[in-house]
């Protein structure tokens, strides 16, 4: 096969808006962490924003057919990651997600299972010779994601095993799954939530998904997060009060303001203007992959971009949803702009990924 792709190739304005989403996290956690034990962690993810966009530019540089051909030995090693974390990993408030690096840093491999996982199944279903799935088809993918998703709620860890509903929902519906297919598992969907209520979930992890109906019922409890969020958002107003001077934030109120509660720090010190330029930011880079997707070379390709769009929307969704009270607080950070390591990375290598597919659009 002859190779025509060079850097010329890169999506250059896809890495300008996400940098420039990152520059504005970075900023906001440098308000949000002013006078916290925190401060100065903006540092560190600025040196994880370096870190991600090296590894970014690596994985770009790697036929991605080749990751594709080595995916299976990826999911295991996937799979024993989380093995681990059950086993040695650190715990932390009460869950076990991440295991102790040299150095003191914590490696979540929950986050890097999400591009394997997009992978997978993007693999399995781009093999496929028929253009809709059977129903064998979609058990295989439903234990594919089954099996990380059912470790990582071990842990427990319920806003990261959700995300990997996304990426199987996104690959069966290129994949072609059949209108009555969907009904039954929507069906069946229905029937196993009671189950997953009464067995699957923490006492705290109830009391979360049924406060955020109700935050006034419970102020100063299971409501204290989103009542506070919702205070934050608030206050901003059109421009906002301006950085390093959102009350909420500074005066400690809103709770974690530099992960999960970000976007509302940065509505309290940057308003309704503020919050409406950072998801035209995040519009504009979504509807990039899209592009991305539509012009990628093959079949495999696309899908893995869909599948890295199906992720990237469910975290913002859920999170800004999170913010203003529409969605049950579950821990799932803002990409791009939540203090972390892990994700940071997961979102670059991501991205990565992406932009291989791109850069071997014209390769006979």
């Amino acid at each position: 096969m002859t190779r025509y792709f060079s850097l010329r190739d890169f999506d250059w304005l896809l890495l300008a808006f996400v940098l420039l989403i990152c520059g504005l996290g970075v900023m906001e956690i440098y308000s949000a962490t002013l006078h916290t034990k925190f401060a100065g962690v903006h540092t560190k993810q600025v040196y994880w924003i370096m870190a991600g966009v090296v590894l970014m530019f690596l994985t770009s540089l790697i036929d991605y057919h080749a990751l594709l051909d080595k995916v299976h030995w990826f999911y295991i090693a996937s799979l024993v990651s989380l093995l681990a974390v059950l086993l040695i990993g650190k715990k932390y408030l009460g869950a076990r997600r991440w295991i102790q690096m040299p150095g003191g840093q914590h490696f979540q491999p929950s986050e890097w299972v999400k591009l394997v996982l997009i992978l997978a199944l993007a693999k399995y279903f781009s093999e496929l010779h028929q253009r809709e799935a059977s129903l064998s088809d979609i058990v295989k993918a439903g234990l594919l994601a089954g099996a990380p998703m059912l470790l990582v709620l071990k842990q427990p860890d319920l806003g990261t095993a959700l995300t990997y509903i996304p990426v199987l929902v996104m690959a069966l519906f290129l994949g072609g799954i059949r209108l009555r297919h969907a009904a039954a598992i929507i069906l069946l969907g229905a029937l196993v939530v009671p189950v997953v209520w009464h067995y699957g979930l923490k006492p705290y992890q109830k009391q979360r998904l049924v406060s955020f109906r109700e935050p006034e019922a419970d102020p100063q409890g299971s409501g204290y997060q989103v009542q506070q969020s919702l205070i934050a958002v608030g206050s901003g107003g059109l421009w906002g009060k301006g950085i390093t001077k959102g009350t909420q934030t500074q005066g400690m109120f809103l709770p974690v303001p530099q992960t999960d509660f970000i976007f509302a720090a940065w509505c309290e010190e940057h308003g309704f203007v503020g919050a409406v330029a950072v998801l035209l930011l995040y519009f504009l880079v979504l509807m990039r992959l899209v592009h991305d997707a539509q012009t990628a070379p093959d079949r495999v390709g696309a899908f893995v971009v869909m599948g890295v769009v199906a992720v990237l929307f469910f975290h913002i969704l859920v999170n800004v949803g999170m913010v203003v009270g529409y969605m049950p607080v579950t821990g799932i950070p803002l990409p791009l702009m939540s203090y972390g390591g892990s994700s940071v990375l997961f979102m670059f290598l991501a991205l990565g990924m992406v932009m291989n597919i791109r850069m071997r659009r014209y390769v006979n």
